[in-house]
């Protein structure tokens, strides 16, 4: 990673998605540099004030083709003070930098009822459905009014640290807990690090678009349960809930899942295809001794 004047890619707030993006920027021949609050390691000292107009923070950034922000902004003004601060401290002349804002799929939580009085019908959503207004979205929205800018509203996170087989226990703590739980849509950071590189390379595709990012899966909790779960309990209660629902076989049907997600626009515009889906892991030592016997 390099903190010179001039980078492909600036990632502003390293985290968990730099773990996987920084790599890939190597592995392509991209250079990149990313900011932290406290500027420890490799990373640039640098702290975001939605309600500052002091560019002195902004002239230590080195100049970018591309501006990642990982950290959700809110509040009016906020998304446009950052943009017109970092464009305003450039160092060198030539295409304006592109923005490109992660944010969530959350926002579009409405009712299936609610789409269906509005003549839009079923629980699929894609990134033209309505969404709620939330103080994220709205400063998603003001950033989209800017030159060059772009929104990944990302599913559930996961890959490296992130385990979602860890999250069964927040989710179905309880029989009852299980049962309300229908779809999760998820994304893995390297699809997460290749989407955003797409973007980067092909940047007049997504200026000024909102865009939903999942692996192109929809899952079902119970069906997750099911293969985690202990047997006498997620796994027990999952039989019991399709005895009792009478539901044949797992996963369910999509009309018994909520909120399902339809991502294929954005893969299908950008030439990709999610590499990492179904949820795949390494065997565990016993898992693959019993493989290696067998």
């Amino acid at each position: 990673m390099t903190t010179g004047t001039a980078v492909d890619i600036l990632i502003l707030g390293a985290g968990w998605t730099s773990t996987f993006l920084i790599p890939l920027c190597v592995q392509n021949n991209l250079t990149c540099a990313a900011t932290t609050r406290s500027g420890s390691g490799s990373t640039i000292q640098f702290s975001f004030d939605p309600t500052s107009d002091d560019p002195e923070p902004y002239k230590g950034l080195p100049d970018a083709k591309t501006v990642l922000v990982s950290f959700p902004i809110v509040g009016s003004g906020a998304s446009e003070r950052l943009v017109t601060l970092y464009r305003g401290t450039r160092h060198g002349e030539g295409q304006e930098a592109g923005f490109i804002q992660l944010g969530t799929t959350s926002i579009w939580d409405k009712a299936p009822e609610t789409l269906a009085s509005l003549g839009l019908g079923g629980t699929f959503y894609d990134r033209h459905s309505p969404f709620t207004l939330t103080g994220r979205s709205n400063a998603e929205a003001e950033l989209l009014t800017l030159s060059r800018t772009t929104v990944l509203n990302l599913a559930g996170l996961w890959g490296g640290q992130r385990v979602v087989k860890n999250w069964l226990g927040r989710v179905a703590p309880t029989k009852e807990a299980l049962k309300a739980k229908g779809s999760i849509h998820l994304i893995h950071g390297l699809d997460l690090a290749r989407a955003i590189l797409a973007v980067h390379s092909a940047f007049d595709k997504a200026a000024g678009q909102r865009w939903l990012l999942t692996d192109g899966r929809v899952y079902d909790w119970w069906d997750l349960a099911s293969a985690w779960g202990d047997e006498d309990g997620p796994a027990r209660w999952v039989r019991e809930l399709m005895q009792e629902e009478e539901v044949r076989v797992l996963p369910r049907n999509t009309e018994l899942l909520g909120r399902v997600l339809d991502s294929r626009e954005f893969w299908s515009t950008f030439g990709l295809s999610p590499l990492k889906a179904r949820l795949e892991t390494e065997l565990t030592r016993s898992e693959g001794e019993v493989l290696k016997g067998s």
